[in-house]
Order: C-alpha cells, then structure tokens, then sequence
C-alpha cells in the first residue's frame, strides 16, 4: 500500500515510518524540510520524500495522487496568539489536497479530550480532528494522553523532576490524573487500526491499564530509580510560576512549559472502548514503560526525541536559509592546528556535548548556559539526541546543527542561546588541520559591545577546545 506519512521528521513520525516500511509498504515522507530528515540508511530507495507545508497550499500540489493512506501527524506546542488559527489552516489544507486523490484511509493522533474545559493546545487538537474528519475519505481517531518513551518530552520532563530535586514544593495541578500509554503501545494502534473497517468514520481514546496522578508517575519513577523523593503541593502556584519551575529545573523551552502546564490542569484519561480487545492489544503498565524506557535511554538507544523538534528551536524556515554563513558584517575568530590522528579529531567533533561536553572550561559552558536560562534561552539542557552521532537538524545543547558530514570532516552549528545577534560555529578538516571558526552578525551596538567583551574568554575557550579536539 502507498502511505502519505505527515511529520515524518517528528517524535512519533520517526518511529512510525521504520514499521510501516517493515510492514511491506511504500511510504512517501511529506516533510516541511528534507535537509532535517535522515532515515536509517536501510530504508533508503523505500521511501520517496516530498517538500511540503500545508500553510501554504500550492506546495501540495507535489503529493502524488495515487497514495491511498495517509497519517497525519503533525502538531506544534508554540504559543504564538495565531497558533489555533494555523493549525486549522493546515488541517483544511489537508483535507482538501488529500480528498482529491485516491486516499481511502485517513488515521489522525490527538490528545485525550473528554472535559468540557480543555486548554488551548488540546481545544486545538479537537478542532484539528473535526475538521480531518469531513474528508473524501473514511477518517480514524486517536486520541492519547502522556507518552511515556524515550526522548519523549513528558518522559523527560518525569526524568529530570525526579532525578534532581530530592523535595519538590510542586502545583496543585500534580494531582490531575492522567492515562499514561507506552510510545511502543501507540506506534501499534496506529500500525494496526490502517484500513480496519471498525475503526472507519470513529475516534478512540488509547492509553495504558493504569489511571495515575502526575505525583504518583514521579514517585512510581522514584520507586524504580530507588530514589527516596518527598513532593508537597501548593495551591498558590499561579500558571506562571508553575511554568517557570518546569522551565528551570527541566530541559523545556519556555514556550513548551507554558503548554504543557495548561494542559496538565485538564484531566486526560480515557473514554472506555473495546478497540485494544479487538485488535489484540494489551497496552504495558506506566512501571513496565518506565523501565523498558531507562533501558532505552541508558543504552543510547533513541530512535527520536522531542528535542530535535522545532519547538524548542530558534530557527524560522528551514535549514539551508542559514547553512551558508554570511561575511558581511560579521565578526570572525579563525584558528587552526595540525591533527595527529585525523580519525580521532573527527570522531571528537562529532561526540561534542552533551554528556561529553565541550572538551576545556566546561564551567563556562555551564555558566553560560545558566545565563541563557535566566534570560529566557534553551540553556543547555537539551544535551544531544546520540552521544556519537550528529545529524543536521538535531539540537546540541544550545546550539543547531546545520550541517554534519563526518566522511567529510564538517560540522555546522547554529546558536539558539539568546543573543543580541547571530552565532555559527564549524569545524572543517583541511590539509591535515581542523579549522574552528566562530562567526557572529551582531545587531546593533549592543551586538558588539557583547562580542568584544566576551573575546578573552572567546580565546581561551575556542582555543583550549580545539587544542583538545586536535590531540594537543
């Protein structure tokens, strides 16, 4: 069966295309930029992957009429005040493009939404779903509360609660309850519910066996860790603040603490349904998700996080509209030094940050990045997707990668701290030499005034950093 795939460079788009590859299907990956989207190279020549954004309708016209299944998958978490307006934009763009071909079956994944007050990104998901469902097509629904996997950001953010606050003086909204589901029990009912004539023309709420409040998942995960941790919640905490303790102690942007937290004040869990008798599925236990996940995320095996998302990024387009690095303007730190063993250089600027830093003063990285934070940055938090593998797309801490060609000894990285300008950084294997250049396009006078009073420590750290990359 061909398959339009939406998303397919998101969280659960990435882990949806291997399976339905193994399932004997050609897929057609419908992605907003194919420079941030890398399949294993085992599914190269079974996928055929088209450019598109459905804000804008005439790039659609590139999406094959002979597809006959589609999975739309994509969503956002900004608060930008047209978010609403946007996203039933582009599900109307869906409809109408794919309602003119042969798409039999269209299968959608949204949010739990059985309360009469929902918030606004889970208000959004239900207008997003009643407008898929007036297709030229039978439509299913699904509709799933927290997806516990890893990289995932709910995952994440349970991860960073309980591992770094011994006491945490939380939100009353900690006792919303909730239906956690497993990310393995998802990509399943999404596998399994394409062309299922029960599911035709109806919606399913999916979730594991277990009902929890969002205090008990983080002790339930202080159980398995072996952590003894005390929570105690205020009645006081205004969404702000409870937006902004997200935001500090976890890896989060901002903008996706401010979502979340108004959703997590709206219980989600499901509507009773027979769907997983009838298709054989018996979602795992939130515990036995939690622990499939820590194997996951201890053996560096993470198919997808939300990190590499464009959420948490600064970047407006798509990647080519910054791989090439202006000169007009710019302020530039080149420096260079012989390599003794290529190999090992190479391999040192792609295992850069994350868990293995940034080689000299990581203090100052740190520092850095807790000023980042206070001033409303990534910081670095976001770490790195795979210890030992960048590719163009990914977030590295509080940088972008633009471009990552390890054959080729290059690595491009754009900033996404806060910055009164525009930062990149490359490492570029040449003549038996790594080259490191740092350029920033300041913005005013402020932008300057920043470059230069940060240059000593510019000196010492790029130079300290290549020194070590180069195995000097």
């Amino acid at each position: 069966m061909k398959i339009l795939l939406t998303g397919a460079t998101g969280y659960i788009g990435k882990r949806l295309l291997p399976v339905l590859i193994a399932k004997g299907h050609t897929v057609v990956a419908c992605v907003r930029d194919a420079g941030r989207f890398h399949p294993p190279k085992s599914l190269e020549g079974k996928i055929n992957i088209i450019e598109a954004d459905f804000l804008d309708s005439k790039s659609l016209l590139k999406i094959p009429k002979d597809i006959q299944a589609a999975y739309y998958l994509m969503h956002s978490m900004s608060n930008e005040k047209d978010y609403t307006e946007k996203e039933f934009l582009c599900a109307s763009n869906f409809r109408k493009v794919i309602s003119a071909t042969r798409v039999k079956h269209v299968i959608y994944l949204g949010g739990i939404v059985n309360n009469k007050k929902l918030s606004k990104h889970l208000g959004s998901r239900k207008i997003v779903e009643r407008v898929l469902s007036g297709g030229g097509y039978v439509f299913t629904g699904l509709r799933a509360g927290i997806i516990i996997g890893s990289g995932s950001a709910s995952y994440e953010i349970i991860r960073d609660l309980v591992e770094k606050l011994p006491v945490m003086i939380a939100p009353k909204w900690l006792n919303t309850q909730c239906q956690p589901i497993a990310i393995g029990d998802v990509i399943t009912f999404l596998i399994s519910v394409l062309n299922d004539p029960y599911t035709f023309d109806k919606n399913f709420d999916i979730g594991g066996p277990d009902v929890l409040s969002y205090k008990k998942m983080l002790l339930e995960y202080a159980r398995i860790r072996g952590l003894k941790r005390k929570i105690f919640t205020l009645p006081i905490m205004t969404p702000r603040l409870s937006s902004y303790w997200l935001y500090f102690v976890t890896a989060t942007s901002y903008k996706l603490s401010c979502a979340l937290v108004d959703s997590m004040k709206v219980e989600v869990v499901c509507r009773f349904n027979q769907l997983g008798k009838l298709l054989n599925i018996t979602p795992m236990s939130y515990p036995m998700a939690i622990e499939k996940t820590l194997e996951k995320t201890e053996g560096n095996d993470m198919q997808s996080s939300w990190k590499d998302a464009w959420i948490s990024s600064r970047i407006k387009g798509n990647l080519s509209d910054f791989t090439q690095v202006p000169s007009f303007g710019c302020l530039v730190d080149k420096r260079s030094f012989q390599v003794k063993n290529q190999n090992n250089a190479v391999e040192k600027v792609f295992s850069i940050g994350g868990k293995n830093g940034w080689y000299y003063a990581n203090w100052l990285w740190k520092i850095r990045g807790f000023i980042d934070k206070l001033s409303g940055g990534v910081g670095l938090r976001r770490g790195k997707t795979q210890n030992n593998k960048l590719q163009a797309g990914d977030a590295l801490d509080f940088w972008r990668v633009l471009y990552a060609n390890k054959q080729e000894g290059r690595l491009l990285l754009y900033a996404e701290m806060k910055l009164p300008g525009e930062a990149w950084l490359e490492f570029k294997l040449q003549e038996e030499s790594m080259h490191q250049i740092a350029t920033f396009r300041p913005k005013g006078l402020l932008g300057r005034l920043y470059w230069y009073l940060l240059l000593p420590f510019h000196k010492l750290i790029f130079r300290g950093m290549l020194k070590r990359i180069c195995g000097l």
